[in-house]
């Protein structure tokens, strides 16, 4: 085949190319305070904010695992240990896996961030109180100083991720009567348990002096700062190769050649950092628990649909960003490939994916008397599954996966990556935690 030079990049003659986006500028992000930085570096890593104490941010996020944990479905309260080591307690079972995987948190900080989770429950509306829709209403949104913020404080609330099961802590207790706002509500049982810690009580002075009484907003408005200068990603290859101070490999080249062109993957994963921020119907294998109300028993996950209630959105999931991509593995909302380069190629093909998709192949954690296949078991839930894929089937060819997985590896930044303050040695409550 025969190359020439089209558009900052290595195309076939007379072929049509997508535009690429532009190079991330400093005001694509939003300010941090540094103090603030400070206090929410160790709030991230410290269990305090976990019912049990035993339990961090960083459990689900770390680092060592590209901000995410390494597993297709994650263990929270009842797990021990970290990443793909993690396994279940004898002596506190989880109730459940958590039903989708967790995100990676790269650029979370930058302002075209205005929908987060898998199914963009919570997402910036300024017709809201506070700015923000969420499931909460009016609770969840007032006093949070951006969408991240709010984003940060869902965990702490989850009986299967931070809060513990049923009634075994103050804060259990608190979210099962519903008790989440309020002087006894959960929020303030853990900012109480920060603010009367004395190491603490410097970092939320320097944080937040004479500015408001100390509650649960400030902790999360902490979180979410130094989620936002920690993991902000916009020094890879593909960075420096979009500001002309750095060049790509031929087979990078050629690989974004095909991302912004004949592959089609930039149809959704376009802009800076490679997301559209808009939800699609692929048709990624639905295994777990799924998303269901404590009064149903399916297993199914609609993701958007949960949220709209629209039978189009079925389905249908949030594109995510795909910077450092190459080291958060496994791949889609449910975790169901540990290859990129088999998701790549099973994510153009999708019907023919489900077709061959192996579940041994998915390093599911033990868990008893856990239901893990219901739903690709059930003919009904895979008819539905189906039925609700967006794209047609269009199969690539085993070296034009491997030259898009040479792209999608430009995407990596190394000072993501190690973060940019890194792990503490120790946090203020004294509580271990995994490094």
């Amino acid at each position: 085949m025969r190359w020439c030079i089209a558009v900052l990049a290595l195309w076939p003659c007379g072929a049509a190319m997508a535009e690429l986006p532009p190079a991330v500028a400093d005001a694509d992000y939003a300010p941090v305070d540094m103090s603030q930085v400070a206090l929410g570096r160790m709030l991230f890593y410290d269990p305090i904010l976990s019912g049990n104490r035993n339990i961090s941010c960083s459990t689900c996020h770390h680092p060592r695992f590209a901000t995410s944990d390494g597993l297709p479905l994650g263990l929270g309260e009842g797990g021990v240990g970290l990443g793909p080591e993690r396994r279940t307690d004898p002596a506190n079972l989880p109730e459940e896996r958590i039903p989708r995987h967790s995100p990676a948190l790269f650029n979370l900080g930058a302002r075209e961030f205005t929908t987060l989770f898998h199914d963009g429950r919570i997402e910036v509306d300024l017709t809201k109180p506070g700015g923000f829709r969420t499931p909460m209403g009016e609770d969840m949104s007032a006093g949070f100083a951006n969408l991240l913020s709010a984003q940060t404080m869902f965990p702490v609330l989850s009986a299967d991720e931070m809060a513990g099961h049923y009634s075994e802590n103050d804060v259990a207790q608190a979210v099962r009567q519903g008790r989440i706002t309020g002087p006894d509500g959960a929020w303030n049982v853990l900012a109480r348990r920060i603010a009367l810690t004395d190491a603490y009580k410097p970092l939320i002075q320097n944080a937040f002096a004479d500015e408001r009484t100390f509650d649960f907003t400030a902790v999360s408005d902490a979180i979410a700062a130094f989620v936002a200068f920690e993991w902000r990603s916009d020094t890879s290859p593909f960075d420096a190769y979009l500001r002309g101070t750095g060049e790509l490999s031929d087979d990078q080249a050629e690989g974004m050649a095909l991302f912004y062109g004949d592959a089609g993957c930039a149809g959704c994963h376009s802009g800076p950092f490679q997301t559209d921020h808009a939800f699609h119907a692929m048709g990624v294998a639905q295994f777990g628990p799924g998303k269901a109300a404590r009064f149903e028993s399916h297993v199914r996950d609609t993701g958007r649909m949960g949220v709209t209630g629209r039978a189009a959105d079925a389905y249908a999931f949030r594109t995510p960003s795909l910077r450092n991509v190459a080291h958060t593995a496994p791949y889609g909302h449910t975790g169901s490939h540990a290859d990129l380069a088999a998701f790549v190629a099973d994510h153009v093909a999708p019907r023919a994916a489900l077709d061959r998709f192996d579940r041994g192949a998915v390093a599911l954690p033990p868990l008893p008397d856990a239901e893990d296949w219901r739903h690709l078991d059930d003919p009904t839930e895979q008819a539905a599954l189906r039925a609700a894929i967006a794209i047609p089937d269009t199969p690539l060819e085993t070296a034009q996966i491997a030259k898009i997985v040479a792209f999608l590896g430009s995407l990596s930044d190394p000072v993501a990556l190690t973060g940019r303050l890194g792990v503490p040695d120790a946090v203020p409550s004294g509580l271990p935690f995994e490094k």
